[in-house]
């Protein structure tokens, strides 16, 4: 694709890095054929390739051009960043990273209106800080009728008990653990599941109380420079133990997991953390591939219930992971039903759910129909977002697959 920057805007790094992008699409549309909004709305805008074109345009237009309006925001707002195109895409087009330019150029560009931007910072707010995230679900709870259906939804009744974690330090083999921030509210279970199973295999796992959301969120309510904060002080909680010799960072929620991976990008430009976000990223796994590496044959699994898993879009696209969750639950025995276009995003993507709810619900709709059509008696997934957002519909159970894996162990 051809770009027509000035040399004064390419002195600009993101402008520079835009222009990169761009030019390695050749518009060929193979996107569209698996961008779940376009195949809901059938508009080229609500598509990759269209997005590409609204942000190019804006990119190149002055400061004052009109052209750009909330209706170029819509269009982008409705992506879901899942990054299918990315994928599909045959020209390697990094796709998300034009999004994250094109985004804060419209915000800056384009003010919300009050409103939206009360929505938007009161859900990063609400979100981002483990305490009063579950003060906040605890008090939805407690007046759940109350509560809007959209938020109502993503409360579940009531969590399944974490029970006993294992001390980490007694194991030789140590790995840290981001514990998340809505996770331990909503499903506090999953990362104590993780310690035992891995606490089986011989390895430890260690808390760091001080590292709190990854950052995702706060990109994905285009509110990045407070997003490179929270990396910031993340790498310096993590860093005693990093240089300690911890052997993993380890994240239950995929959708962590590909924004840790990517600290070493976002930092790229800060001289006091680039070296230290780079290591960050090398050290960050997703749990099954921990557990993929490892002798299985310490799990003995004694119940195996019939499963369906949907793969979230940060585990399959984000971090090219599609297949191995299945390869280790098949592994351990467990019988997985097939699932029909299992690359399409369930509609969960961060706060997508929340703002975009009508798309959302769509979206989870249909995942949900192909996850059922196989009988399974459990749903399971990779990402506290996409467990929620299924779980909302209040049909099949759904559940982290670490879960249930330990409860399948034997006492």
């Amino acid at each position: 694709m051809q770009t027509h920057f000035t040399e004064e805007d390419l002195k600009k790094p993101h402008i520079r890095e835009a222009d990169r992008v761009l030019r390695s699409c050749v518009h060929c549309g193979f996107c569209n054929a698996t961008c779940p909004t376009y195949q809901l709305l059938g508009d080229e805008r609500d598509g990759p390739r269209g997005r590409i074109y609204l942000m190019k345009e804006m990119l190149e237009s002055p400061e004052d051009d009109t052209q750009v309006t909330e209706e170029t925001r819509l269009h982008l707002d409705r992506c879901l960043t899942c990054r299918n195109c990315e994928t599909t895409c045959p020209s390697g087009v990094e796709y998300h990273k034009l999004l994250d330019i094109g985004r804060a150029e419209i915000e800056r560009r384009v003010p919300r209106k009050p409103a939206d931007r009360a929505l938007r910072y009161g859900l990063r707010k609400a979100l981002v800080e483990p305490r009063r995230f579950k003060a906040l679900l605890k008090l939805g709870q407690t007046f759940r009728p109350l509560v809007p259906g959209a938020l109502r939804d993503k409360m579940p009744p009531t969590p399944v008990d974490a029970g006993t974690r294992p001390e980490g330090k007694r194991q030789a083999r140590q790995m840290l653990i981001l514990e998340g921030c809505v996770q331990p509210g909503l499903s506090p279970n999953t990362n104590a599941a993780t310690a035992r199973v891995l606490d089986r295999l011989g390895i430890g796992l260690t808390p760091a109380p001080e590292a709190g959301c990854c950052g995702a969120i706060d990109f994905h309510l285009n509110a990045q420079d407070d997003g490179r904060d929270r990396i910031r002080a993340n790498i310096d909680a993590w860093w005693p133990q990093v240089e300690a010799g911890c052997e993993a960072i380890v994240q239950t929620a995929s959708g962590c997991g590909a924004f840790v991976k990517e600290y070493g990008e976002m930092l790229a430009d800060d001289p006091d953390y680039a070296h230290k976000a780079e290591r960050i990223s090398a050290l960050a796994k997703d749990l099954v591939e921990v557990l993929r590496d490892e002798d299985l044959a310490a799990l003995q699994v004694q119940e195996r219930r019939r499963l369906a898993f949907h793969c979230p879009c940060t585990l399959q696209h984000a971090q090219k992971l599609g297949g191995a969750v299945e390869q280790v639950l098949g592994r351990l025995g467990f019988a997985l039903t097939p699932v029909q276009d299992a690359h399409l995003c369930c509609g969960s993507a961060g706060t997508y759910s929340i703002t975009q709810p009508e798309l959302a619900t769509q979206l989870r709709n249909n995942k949900l129909d192909n996850l059922e059509a196989g009988n399974p008696e459990v749903i399971v997934t990779a990402n506290i977002g996409c467990q929620t957002h299924l779980a909302g519909a209040n049909r099949t159970p759904v559940r982290h697959w670490i879960e249930i894996v330990d409860e399948a162990l034997s006492p």
